[in-house]
């Protein structure tokens, strides 16, 4: 299991989205579905039976979306970068992700960086970057600094780093002075692995009018009671932002941090089961794993 990955909050288009992702990517396929069942619905106002959250892989990396109803909206400050091998492969992603698109952030085309390049969000408002930089199609999380998060890249990448094991900084390019409406010193662009995952970061004060949402959060799974008070510990900066192991970070930025076993629970053959660890879930706010395993035991 991928120790961190990727969590999208969709109005109630989870389903669509992952079906339509997973037939453009190489590598992916659907996952695990889980339902609404009584309690949850209830708490979320979301119809009972209904879809809650659907797993799929896309080049080979865990995700996951969420019906969640209108509550959060995707932004550019967190984007999806994807690396292409061949021009037919970007062209046909671009193609592809581009249709009926709510935004384009760049053009797509050739520039001074890459033979091809282009930034949109996508009908889902899923932000994308694709790249033609002749690799393996890949798709790695980046972070947008922008507004009050402006010149803080280089202290989160630090800070994140810290946090997770099998962390680094692998490149960081900064700018130099004279650039208009940027700081010398700030990230042009980074990139850095968290728990074995890679990640990118950037900097812009162009007056872009987005942050951080919990539209994509981040789900970190935890074998231990001890790595959950951990990494809940250290993350955790905004109280009335816990919630069913939910936080927010001191940037802003949401992670999830769950037990590994959560997923099973939820898709268990057993509806019992599946009923009572979301029953006790819901009254959490950092998770009790040994609560939760008596929950789902019946015990």
């Amino acid at each position: 299991m991928q120790k961190i990955s990727p969590f999208l909050w969709f109005n109630h288009e989870a389903e669509e989205a992952a079906n339509f992702y997973t037939s453009i990517f190489k590598d992916s396929k659907l996952g695990n579905i889980a339902r609404y069942d009584e309690a949850s619905a209830k708490a979320s106002g979301q119809p009972e039976g209904s879809i809650l959250t659907v797993g799929f892989t896309l080049c080979g990396k865990e995700f996951a979306a969420l019906n969640g109803g209108p509550v959060f909206s995707f932004t550019p400050a967190i984007s999806l970068f994807v690396s292409c091998e061949t021009e037919e492969e970007i062209d046909a992603l671009w193609s592809a992700l581009s249709k009926d698109a709510k935004r384009v952030m760049f053009a797509f085309g050739k520039q001074p960086f890459a033979e091809k390049y282009g930034w949109l969000d996508d009908k889902y408002g899923v932000s994308w970057q694709l790249m033609l930089n002749h690799k393996k199609q890949s798709i790695s999380p980046a972070f947008l600094f922008t507004g009050n998060n402006y010149g803080k890249a280089e202290e989160a990448i630090h800070f994140w780093t810290s946090v997770f094991p099998d962390s680094k900084l692998i490149f960081a390019q900064k700018r130099g002075a004279g650039i208009p409406h940027e700081k010398e010193g700030t990230i042009e662009y980074a990139s850095f692995v968290l728990a074995g995952e890679e990640f990118n970061a950037m900097e812009g004060n162009e007056g872009h009018q987005f942050t951080f949402t919990p539209a994509v959060s981040f789900v970190v799974n935890c074998e231990t009671q001890q790595e959950i008070d951990t990494y809940w510990n250290a993350l955790s900066a905004v109280p009335e932002a816990e919630q069913c192991g939910w936080l927010q970070d001191t940037f802003g930025v949401s992670w999830q941090i769950v037990p590994a076993i959560m997923e099973q629970w939820m898709t268990d053959a057993d509806p019992e089961k599946t009923k009572r660890a979301m029953a006790a879930m819901l009254k959490m706010k950092k998770l009790d794993l040994a609560e939760l395993t008596k929950a789902f035991e019946g015990e």
